[in-house]
């Protein structure tokens, strides 16, 4: 099966088209961004690309915080729309019926309706040409209480979230496996021939 060459272009899939609430004073706002993503664990720091002609660039950069939360697919529609129209023209909280909450650590609320919310602190803004990277601390998470078992584990299946791919949204689908599954040995069927499996034979 062959291969067909395409140009250089920015094919990442998929991602999550999050919503990004910022806050400056008493304006707010919320944008669609896909590009995002962890940068490192230790600290916590994650990333968004931003173009510097959108309206929440400059909130972001003088605030400095943001809080970046992952949607579910129930929210497709709002998370289109909030990437669609600017917050120049319209109050994308209130044509979206979003529930505001405020957040632990930043200014920016957090929206109710997302199961995942990362609140973050910028540390560095980098230009980048047709965006600008700022990336960021995260400071604190909150999590809807349904995402978490009776033993305290999040269990992320449950907030059937939304992926972005190449222009178009998808429902995530079935788990193919965890973390480190390729590295766990089988246990070995003891064979019945030769004994127990104990090194002794009845």
């Amino acid at each position: 099966m062959g291969r067909i060459k395409l140009k250089g272009g920015a094919l990442t899939a998929p991602v999550p088209p999050a919503l990004v609430t910022v806050a400056d004073g008493d304006e707010k706002n919320v944008l669609t961004v896909a590009w995002t993503g962890i940068l490192s664990t230790v600290p916590p720091t994650t990333y968004i690309s931003v173009r510097p002609r959108r309206h929440s660039y400059g909130m972001l950069e003088r605030s400095r915080e943001f809080v970046l939360h992952l949607p579910p697919t129930a929210l497709a529609k709002q998370v289109d729309y909030c990437g669609t129209f600017t917050g120049a023209k319209v109050d994308k909280f209130e044509k979206c019926n979003f529930t505001l909450l405020p957040s632990d650590e930043v200014a920016a609320p957090t929206i109710a309706e997302c199961p995942i919310a990362l609140e973050c602190r910028v540390k560095t803004v980098l230009p980048m040409g047709s965006h600008d990277v700022f990336i960021a601390e995260i400071v604190s998470v909150s999590v809807d209480e349904n995402l978490m078992d009776a033993n305290g584990k999040l269990r992320l299946e449950r907030a059937d979230l939304l992926a972005f791919g190449h222009g178009e949204y998808y429902a995530l689908g079935r788990r193919v496996g965890v973390f480190g599954f390729s590295a766990v040995k089988r246990r070995k069927t003891p064979d019945k021939k030769k004994g127990n499996g104990n090194g002794k034979r009845r």
